[in-house]
């Protein structure tokens, strides 16, 4: 039977019979619920668009425990508990992860679950190590199990200090922008410029009183196991007419991340720790993210599966980032287990042929292997 045949194929059988009987490989269930933390610019949910959403919007976390239910994720057990959290859009992660920390409380208190594991997409990712340290102190013991990254920008990202460092009239025209989308799809509150000086390495202004950027977050907020049992990140890169339109276009016109140079802090003042090898339109980030910037703990390899769950595991080739500002050269240089996608794809942005249920449920997999 041909490959055109098979896929139709199991296409009927999903529409007839339902996503469960398609699919019989399923990720096993974690022993506690799993929180989904978004990104910069995040939300849970935006009318019918899930942030952490397949290419239909449909959020990842739901598995099939109804009758008849397609917008599910059929590589999911029928049992797992999967939150998306919702934090202010435009923030530090101070400020953020204080606001996540407080959904996690809900989720706890809804679940009667006594941890939770954290997916944190971009700077959710950030936000997760925060609220991780926040409900240690808070309960006297550690309340997230397993924390895993995907994409985040946990030295900095060039971006964050390329629009800060343009001319003024156009970064305040973008702070009130973001503010006023923030406002509108969540609370009050936000504020640009203090959610890209988090994300610019170094303090970004020495004279505004306030010590900013992802050095100093990661000194007070390390990876640490009296915070969460368990850390480990996914990297993504994409170079030329693979990348998305919308990060091509800006990488061709505007400006092109050099992100694959080792330095242990920010030596060519791009924003982000490391340095530019000095070619920039290559494989070296994700569109918003160097691959010297992503790695926290030990790099996880994902695998897809052309139609079943595909699977994560240990790249034990490159060893744990263990302290966030001080990795080594080979973790900030080596292309080893990153996945060819934009910052994101990831998330469902985006059409291309990457599925986001079974890279979801195959982290879900993962972290149920190591609660």
């Amino acid at each position: 039977m041909s490959v055109i045949r098979s896929v139709g194929l199991l296409a009927c059988v999903w529409f007839i019979a339902g996503p469960q009987a398609a699919w019989a490989q399923r990720a096993q269930r974690t022993q506690h619920p799993v929180v989904f933390a978004h990104g910069l610019a995040g939300f849970d949910k935006l009318l019918v668009l899930d942030y952490f959403g397949d290419e239909l919007g449909s959020f990842v976390g739901d598995a099939c425990d109804e009758l008849l239910e397609l917008t599910c994720n059929p590589f999911l057990n029928p049992g797992q508990k999967a939150f998306a959290a919702q934090v202010l859009a435009f923030h530090n992660s101070d400020v953020r992860g204080l606001d996540l920390a407080s959904d996690i409380e809900g989720v706890l208190a809804t679940t009667g679950a006594a941890r939770v594991n954290l997916i944190g997409h971009s700077q959710g990712g950030i936000d997760a190590r925060k609220a991780a340290r926040v409900l240690a102190e808070r309960r006297g013991r550690p309340v997230v199990d397993v924390l895993v990254s995907v994409s985040s920008p946990h030295r900095g990202s060039p971006v964050a200090k390329f629009v800060l460092d343009l001319n003024p009239t156009v970064t305040e025209l973008a702070n009130l922008l973001a503010t006023v989308y923030g406002n509108i799809i969540y609370e009050a509150g936000n504020d640009g410029f203090a959610a890209l000086k988090q994300l610019v390495y170094d303090d970004y202004d020495a004279d505004d009183g306030v010590i900013t950027g992802a050095k100093a977050f990661n000194q007070n907020h390390p990876i640490d196991p009296r915070y969460a049992s368990h850390y480990a990140s996914l990297m993504t890169a994409q170079a030329g007419l693979d990348v998305s339109p919308v990060f091509l276009l800006v990488q061709k016109t505007v400006y092109d991340i050099d992100g694959d140079g080792y330095c242990v802090d920010d030596c060519d003042n791009d924003g982000a720790a490391g340095q530019g090898d000095g070619i920039r339109d290559e494989r070296d980030d994700d569109g918003v993210v160097g691959i010297n910037s992503q790695q926290m703990g030990p790099r996880l390899r994902y695998t897809e599966s052309l139609l079943g769950l595909g699977s994560v595991s240990v790249d034990a080739s490159l060893g744990a980032v263990t302290d966030l500002n001080a990795p080594g050269p080979a973790q900030m240089t080596s292309l080893s287990s990153v996945i060819d996608q934009d910052h994101l794809d990831v998330v469902g942005f985006g059409p291309d042929l990457f599925s986001e249920r079974s890279f979801y449920a195959a982290i879900i997999q993962y972290i149920s292997q190591n609660e």
